[in-house]
């Protein structure tokens, strides 16, 4: 009976103990996540000019919108950050404008497609963190502001955290 009683006490307490580590472990292993997501927001800020050079590069090249050439592209300020619920990856989401001119000879080059061409079209630029560093595959979201993007994407993606530029003036 001793014996049991002993091997019981033991289990109890090592149990308790396991709690305590796990209790403990939970806020080091929150903050570490905080860190490693400030870290890639600096980083991601102190890339951007490059990043940005290389999502048009990307878009541009992909051949979407069929019959469009991309012209211009401009970026805003501020920046939504989500993580892919599958791979956990951290992904920064830009509204952009983007202005495209016809591919001579396609569809989208005779006179009634003038009018589409001509339009700026607002959407969402993707940037993914790989865990290291920044990049982009020039994947756009079209008629999409970056926070309904991530509504839209649900199943797929999480809030992370907004920023939202400085107005200046």
């Amino acid at each position: 009976m001793g014996n049991l009683l002993l091997v019981v006490s033991v289990a109890a307490v090592a149990v308790v103990a396991l709690l305590g580590v796990f209790l403990a472990v939970r806020p080091l292993r929150q903050a570490r996540a905080a860190e490693r997501l400030a870290r890639a927001r600096r980083d991601f800020h102190r890339q951007r000019e490059p990043l940005e050079a290389k999502f048009i590069e990307r878009a541009a090249a992909s051949g979407k919108p069929r019959g469009l050439r991309w012209l211009d592209v401009e970026f805003d300020d501020d920046v939504v950050y989500a993580r892919d619920r599958r791979r956990g990856q951290l992904k920064a989401l830009v509204a952009i404008e983007v202005s495209f001119e016809a591919v001579e000879g396609t569809a989208m080059d005779e006179e009634d497609q003038a009018e589409a061409v001509g339009r700026v079209r607002a959407a969402t630029a993707e940037f993914v963190h790989d865990g290291t560093r920044w990049q982009t595959n020039g994947r756009v979201y079209f008629n999409l502001a970056p926070s309904a993007t991530v509504k839209y994407l649900s199943s797929d993606l999480e809030m992370v955290a907004e920023e939202h530029a400085i107005p200046r003036g």
